[in-house]
This record gives structure tokens, C-alpha cells and sequence, in this order.
């Protein structure tokens, strides 16, 4: 059991688990410490190594398996297996063993792969010769023997004889390299261990691999001999040092084979492919297919082992043909004015490979367009040039254009491709007349004209012009837009006249010019319009007087500190307006008394007070203002002043500011008393509908059915108010039912001494939501407007009653006991009928009273 580590100067000490089964030298060699049957409680222990000096600890497994033994014919015939002989070791005076270096070298043992056996087969004796004196014990170690792949080579422990089990692979292991070992019964080694090495020897059992089963190359058309286009790979598994792996290539066919069966050549040892014939032409044959053939053997077809495999070599495209144009000229035509119309349809042929640089198509115009109107875009789908304009072509200029196009691809030809005739071509254009528009010249038209010119006044002629030479047209005019409608334009000969006055002030002028737009049309198929502006610059003329700014102004009641700074505002423009002159009018008089004006300078004057004391209120000034206009304007402008008091700072306090709006202290008291007097009334509304609410609640009648004399009463109208009162309108005592129909009368609203029309279980509760049909408070109020008026008749006296029909559907009264004595009635339940019964309750309840 070897220790190995980084440093190599660890000094460590082994020890076993088992030490009474298994010893362990200082140098890592296991030994057995007594003969015992191989079982399983011996088949596996422990070895331990500790460093002496750090104290670490490591563990290793030892498994312990059977090998095999060797027959009796093996024994048998191991003289005649070659010997190996151990080199003796010397014996120093201290009595330890000590290695010596051998003097020669054990050649290596050369065995054949994929031998066929028998298995096992020997291959070598391994002797020491103290074999004599000792019991020796022989075993070997190494990769193949009692490491992987274990079990390939066994040795006889006791005759040293070493096998081979199984055929071996020389393309798995090529060499196995392994130690001999004699230990004695004890398992002291006896002799130094020697190394074996066993060469396994190639066989040719393995075919050539390509590396790729379809190679794929690439070579331009028109490649010269010698040309190179691609590399084959093929590897062979056996020995590349000998014949079993020399291989060599060579091509069994070619197909096409046109021009030539042998357009290629193949490098039999390195697999370059070449071109050995010139003709490739790819618009003839796209595509060659070769079938290579790898060998080994160095290619001997006898003994040699072959594989193939497909070479596919793709002719790639060079620009060897132009493109021709299928005719010599095209013919387009275009309407003239038009831009990105496409005019004709160029087409050419090429016959190298489509959609590459070598196929696609490039036109350029080469004469015939001096000012460039016509460009030339390639379809990249067909390859076709499209002939567009670019600019405007004028019917009346050019009539007709000749191209001269020329087509070359987008790369250039190759050396020695000559440009045929067809590569240009001629295109004629033919240009169509259309109508065009009339267009003013010159638009806009700048006229110029003094304001105030009265109507009917011819300003001057605005006409257009018709770019149709060739057909003959008439011009008609409108009016399209005249903001201040001064303005209107002859649909013959475009005159313009006036038909308002012009007004420089107007708010349809802007910096003093007027714009109005016409139209001419003319009488084409189809009719064509243009429009043309014509700028009035209006001079102006004084015809507006000045007047004061501001308008309103405000001062004190005493002249200091305080003044007025006014000005004059003027529409004209010098040297119609300013400098003003400034002055007070003569009458009424109190104005130059109270007020003197100080002119400033030509465009300001100042207004002071004259006197002391002026007395708080609205003042209006009149102003004389006369412009500097030849001849000059006046005007008198009224100021309103607002004289109040003003505090320490010269202002007026909030309440002459309040005065200062026009009213006075008088006028804002009434304003105040009039809004308090509308809070009052609309507060006695409320509560007088508060009030009316609560009567109309009070109304209803809350008695039995039994009791209910409304069932036997019929409904009469209202009575008028005695025989002195013949002349009212008994019209506004018609019955609710009359006045309004019973499909808009509100359902559950009615009268509660209204007779029911249809037969209703209970009497229904009255809303308290008032009703137009409803004559009760009719009556009540007629009630007590006859109590508080004195000439109203008594309760006696002869009442006057609207017809009430022939027959009556309420039956008997006798009910009620009317011809009986009242003193035989009981009236106290009158009381509980509610307000309108409480004067019959007076009169005839309360026993004797």
C-alpha cells in the first residue's frame, strides 16, 4: 500500500486492523502472518498510515480474492516458455538487504491482437533463481493484471508462469506495462521487482471512416486547371505507422460528366480535390456528385480494407453574363404635372443565378433627360427597371423625351466578358395635355387706396391666366372671400368695384391692409380652378375724432394732493391724430368754474380742481379734443369724475368706492330695506303654507260608517251669497268633477263630503296636498270675508241656490228626524265631526243651551 503526498517528505508509519492475520512494513508491503482458508471474514480489513510528526491520520480498504491455478499441462510445459530471471541483490555487512541497479533490460514480449487462444495462453516464465533454497511465491501487478483492466494477464504464483485470458485490442490498449514480484512463504521480498512490457501488435481489422459521409465543396465557374475545391478525411483505427493504416483516395466516378468524365483529380494521399479539365460552366451544370474510395494497405486493392463516401461540389455563379434588354425600345406615356408615375417597364435577361449581385440589375438614364425629370428604380423581385417621374413635365414645353437606358448587374463583369448591343435600349415618352389650373399673376396683387372711397368705385383689374395654349377656354370669376363684404369682381373681365365704403379702421384690416380672395375657374373636362389675393394697403384719411382716456377718473375733494392725467384716443394714424389740443367748453358754466386743464404735451393735459372744496359725488367733464389732421377734427368727450374723500394717503375710502360705481348712499339703503323686505315676505310664505297644511290635515272626517250621512246626501253646488248678490259668477261654483275631468284628477284625492261615485269599501284618507277642485277653502274664505263685511246679509236671510236637477238619488232625509223636535235629538256628537260641524254643534247640542 503506497503513500503518496504533495511533498514527498512525510514520515509515516502503517498499521493493520488485523495485525494478527496481516503485517505492514515500514515501506507500505502487506504481508500474511499465518496460512488460513480465504473466507469472508478475511476477505476485507484495514491499513492505517500516520504521519509521525503531525499526527494526521489516513485508511485504506485491502479486498482479498482468489486467483486462479495453473494446470498440470501448463506446469508441464512451462520449460519450453521463455524464462525471466530475477537480478540478485547483495548482502551488506549490517546484514539488511539492499537493491542493486540491474545491468540490462527485459526486451518487451510482442503478442498479437484478437488472438484466437486457446485462453489461457502463456507468454513468459518469471524465475529467481534462490528458488532453489526458498519457497518463493511470484505475482505480478500493473494495469491489465490487478488493476484495471484486471484479470487480462494471471501468473502462476508458484511456477512464475505468466498468461495472457483474453484476446486482446490494439486500438483499446497498444501497451501494457507490468511489475514482477518474489516474496518468500513469510512474504519477505526476495528480489527487486522487474518490469515487463508487452507491445500489442496491430492487425488490419479495422476499415477506413470518413469523417463526413457527403462532403460538400465549392468551385466558381470558369476555374482553371489546378484549381483547389475542398479536402477529404477518412481515418483508420489500426496502426497509423504501418501498412494497416496507410490510406489512400482516389475518385471511382464523376457524375455528370459533362464537358468532361474527368473534370477532377483527388490527392491520393492527402484527399485534396482539384480541377484537372477547364469548361465548368454553372448555367450548364449546377452540381457535380463524386463517389471518393479510402483504402488502407497504402491502397492495395488485395489486401487493403476500403470505404467510400460522396463528394457533392456546387459550381457557384461569376458574373460572366450581362443583362440584355428583351427589346431595343420601349414606349411609355405620362400626363403631364404628374410625379411618381411609373412610364414604362424596362425588362432584361440574365442568365446567371438569380438574386445575386451577378444577376441583379442596375439602369441608369445615359441620355435624352438634360433636367433630370425621369429616374429609373429596379424591381427586385422581376429584375425590371421602372421608368418614373421625378419632376413635372409642362404639356406646353416638352411634348415627347427619348431615353437612352443602359443595364449593368451590381458587380462587374469578368475579365474578358465583352457588354453586347443589347445591354442599352431607347424608351419613348409621350407627355398627355391635361387641364390645369388658371393661376393670378401676380398673386397676391398690392394695390394701394385711401380709405372713405365710396361705393361703386373701380379699384383695378384682377385676372388669371390659362397655361392651356392648345385649348381654347373661357375664365369665369368669383368672389371667395371678402371678410367686409366692400368688394365684388366681374365674372367676365375680373374688374373689381367697390359696393361699401372702405374703412382703414375697420377690424377686417389688419396693419392697414385688406385681403379678399377670387376665384377663376375655367370650362375644361374636368373644370380647374386657382385662386388669386388681393391686398388693399388703405391710406388713411382723418375721419375719427379723438376722444378722452380714460373715460373715468377719480380726485379728491380738495384740489391737493391730487390731479387727473388724460389723454386722447384717436383710430387715425399720423399725421391724423396726435398732437391733441385740450380744452374746457364755455357752457354750462360751473365747468370752467370747478375745473381748470393744463396741457402737458401734444398727447397728455392735466385736470385739477379749481376751487377749494368740491362736494363728494359723480361729475361729468366735458372735453373739447381736436386732433392735428388737415383739415383738423374735434370732438367733445365726456369724463366722469368721481370726487371723494380721500384719506391721509390721497385715496378714497371703500364707501365712495361703492359711490363711485354709479350709486349713491340713499340708493344703497333702499337696496338694503328691499332685500330685508323680501326675507320677511318669503318667510311669512312658509308659514302661512305651514298653517294651510295643518288646516287641510284637520279636515278629514274620522267617524263610523254607520254615522257617515254622506251616504244619503247628495252633492250639491255652492250656494252665491243672498239675494242682494244676483250678479256674481256662479260659474266658479261648479262642481270639482266639471272643472277638471276624472282622468286628471289625482287618484285618492277627492272631497271628504264628496259622495263616492263607485262603490268603495271605506271612505279613503284624504291627502293634505292641495287640490284645484277642492271648494272648501273657496268657502271658508268666503266665510270669513262675510263675517268681517258689513254689508253682508245675516244668517236668516233668503239664500239664493244653483238648480239642482228634477230628481234626487239620495232618497229619504228622514233619517236625519228633521221634522221632529230638536229638543228629542241628541246633537253632542256633532262636536266629533270636525271644525265645519262646530257651529251646528253650538246651535243645537249642549242639552238646554
Amino acid at each position: 500500500v503506497n503513500f503518496s503526498n504533495c511533498n514527498g517528505k512525510r514520515k509515516v508509519q502503517y498499521e493493520s486492523s488485523e495485525p494478527a492475520d496481516f503485517k505492514v512494513d515500514e515501506d507500505g508491503m502487506v504481508y500474511a502472518m499465518r496460512s488460513f482458508p480465504l473466507s469472508s471474514e478475511h476477505a476485507k480489513f484495514l491499513i492505517y498510515a500516520q504521519d509521525k510528526e503531525t499526527q494526521e491520520k489516513w485508511q485504506v480498504a485491502v479486498k482479498l480474492s482468489l486467483k486462479p491455478t495453473l494446470t498440470e499441462e501448463s506446469t508441464k510445459e512451462s520449460h519450453e516458455i521463455e524464462e525471466i530471471v530475477f537480478p540478485r541483490q547483495s548482502i551488506k555487512h549490517s546484514g539488511s538487504l539492499q537493491r542493486q541497479k540491474r545491468d540490462w533490460v527485459i526486451p518487451p514480449i510482442n503478442l498479437p491482437e484478437n488472438s484466437r487462444g486457446p485462453f489461457p495462453q502463456e507468454l513468459v516464465r518469471i524465475r529467481s533463481d534462490r528458488d532453489k533454497n526458498l519457497s518463493l511465491r511470484y505475482s505480478v501487478t500493473g494495469p491489465g493484471a490487478d488493476q484495471p483492466p484486471t484479470g487480462i494477464f494471471i501468473i502462476n504464483p508458484i511456477s512464475g508462469q505468466l498468461s495472457v485470458t483474453k484476446p486482446l485490442d490494439r486500438e483499446l490498449i497498444a501497451r501494457f506495462h507490468l511489475r514482477a514480484h518474489a516474496v518468500d512463504i513469510n512474504g519477505n521480498q526476495v528480489e527487486n521487482p522487474i518490469d515487463i512490457v508487452i507491445n500489442v501488435i496491430d492487425m488490419n481489422d479495422n476499415r477506413p471512416e470518413f469523417l463526413h459521409q457527403v462532403w460538400n465543396g465549392t468551385v466558381p465557374e470558369g476555374s482553371k486547371p489546378g484549381t483547389y475545391v475542398m479536402t477529404v478525411t477518412a481515418i483508420d483505427a489500426d496502426d497509423p505507422n504501418a501498412l494497416n493504416g496507410m490510406l489512400r483516395y482516389r475518385i471511382l466516378s464523376q457524375a455528370p460528366s459533362t464537358p468532361s468524365p474527368n473534370m477532377f483529380t483527388i490527392n491520393n494521399e492527402t484527399g485534396d480535390i482539384i480541377t484537372v479539365a477547364a469548361g465548368l460552366d454553372r448555367e450548364k451544370v449546377q452540381q457535380y456528385t463524386l463517389i471518393i474510395q479510402a483504402t488502407d494497405m497504402e491502397g492495395n486493392p488485395t489486401y487493403g480494407l476500403s470505404n467510400t463516401a460522396t463528394a457533392v461540389i456546387t459550381v457557384t455563379d461569376v458574373n460572366d453574363n450581362p443583362p440584355e434588354f428583351t427589346a431595343m425600345t420601349f414606349y411609355g406615356e405620362v400626363p403631364e404635372n404628374r410625379v411618381d408615375v411609373i412610364v414604362a417597364n424596362l425588362t432584361v435577361t440574365d442568365k446567371d443565378q438569380p438574386h445575386t449581385p451577378a444577376w441583379n440589375a442596375v439602369y441608369r438614364i445615359s441620355g435624352g433627360d438634360p433636367t433630370g425629370r425621369f429616374a429609373i428604380q429596379t424591381d427586385p423581385n422581376s429584375n425590371d427597371g421602372l421608368v418614373t417621374v421625378v419632376k413635372p413635365i409642362d404639356f406646353e414645353t416638352n411634348r415627347m423625351f427619348v431615353l437612352t437606358v443602359a443595364a449593368e448587374n451590381q458587380v462587374p463583369l469578368a475579365k474578358g466578358i465583352q457588354h453586347p448591343p443589347q445591354s442599352t435600349a431607347t424608351v419613348s415618352v409621350t407627355v398627355i395635355d391635361v387641364n390645369e389650373n388658371p393661376y393670378f399673376a401676380p398673386n397676391p396683387k398690392v394695390i394701394r387706396q385711401e380709405e372713405g372711397l365710396h361705393a361703386g368705385t373701380m379699384l383695378t383689374v384682377f385676372t388669371a391666366q390659362d397655361p392651356d395654349r392648345y385649348m381654347q377656354q373661357n375664365i369665369r370669376y368669383t368672389k371667395l372671400s371678402d371678410p367686409a363684404n366692400w368688394l365684388k369682381i366681374d365674372p367676365v373681365n375680373g374688374q373689381i368695384t367697390t359696393i361699401a365704403v372702405l374703412d382703414r379702421e375697420s377690424p377686417n384690416v389688419k396693419n392697414n391692409v385688406y385681403n379678399a380672395t377670387f376665384l377663376a375657374s375655367d370650362n375644361g373636362i374636368p373644370p380647374m380652378s386657382g385662386t388669386g389675393t388681393l391686398q388693399i394697403y388703405l391710406l388713411d384719411i382723418n375721419d375719427n375724432a379723438p376722444q378722452v382716456l380714460p373715460q373715468e377718473a377719480e380726485t379728491c375733494e380738495t384740489p391737493d394732493p391730487n390731479s387727473i392725467n388724460i389723454t386722447a384716443l384717436d383710430y387715425d394714424i399720423d399725421p391724423n391724430a396726435g398732437p391733441f389740443a385740450f380744452d374746457l367748453p364755455l357752457s354750462p358754466v360751473t365747468i370752467k368754474r370747478n375745473w381748470t386743464i393744463t396741457r402737458l404735451n401734444g398727447d397728455f393735459a392735466q385736470l385739477n380742481l379749481k376751487i377749494k372744496f368740491l362736494e363728494a359725488g359723480i361729475y361729468e367733464v366735458p372735453i373739447i379734443i381736436t386732433d392735428s389732421g388737415n383739415p383738423p377734427k374735434s370732438n367733445i368727450s365726456v369724463l366722469r369724475v368721481k370726487v371723494c374723500q380721500c384719506d391721509s394717503n390721497g385715496d378714497c375710502t371703500d364707501v365712495d368706492r361703492i359711490v363711485g360705481a354709479g350709486l349713491g348712499t340713499g340708493a344703497i339703503i333702499a337696496i338694503l330695506l328691499c332685500i330685508i323686505i323680501l326675507l320677511i315676505l318669503v318667510l311669512m310664505f312658509v308659514v302661512w303654507m305651514k298653517r294651510r297644511d295643518k288646516e287641510r290635515q284637520a279636515k278629514q272626517l274620522l267617524i263610523d260608517p254607520e254615522d257617515d250621512v254622506r251616504d244619503n246626501i247628495l252633492k250639491y253646488d255652492e250656494e252665491g251669497g243672498g239675494e242682494e248678490d244676483q250678479d256674481y259668477d256662479l260659474s266658479q261654483l261648479q262642481q270639482p268633477d266639471t272643472v277638471e275631468p276624472d282622468a286628471i284628477k289625482p287618484v285618492g284625492i277627492r272631497r271628504l263630503d264628496e259622495r263616492p261615485i263607485h262603490a268603495e269599501p271605506q271612505y279613503p284618507v284624504r291627502s293634505a296636498a292641495p287640490h284645484p277642485g277642492d271648494i272648501g277653502d273657496f268657502i271658508n274664505e268666503g266665510l270669513k270675508a262675510a263675517d268681517n263685511d258689513p254689508t253682508a246679509p245675516p244668517y236668516d236671510s233668503l239664500l239664493v241656490f244653483d238648480y239642482e236637477g228634477s230628481g234626487s238619488t239620495a232618497g229619504s232625509l228622514s233619517s236625519l228626524n228633521s221634522s221632529s223636535s230638536g229638543g228629542e235629538q241628541d246633537y253632542d256628537y256633532l262636536n266629533d265631526w270636525g271644525p265645519r260641524f262646530k257651529k251646528l254643534a253650538d246651535m243645537y247640542g249642549g242639552g238646554d243651551d
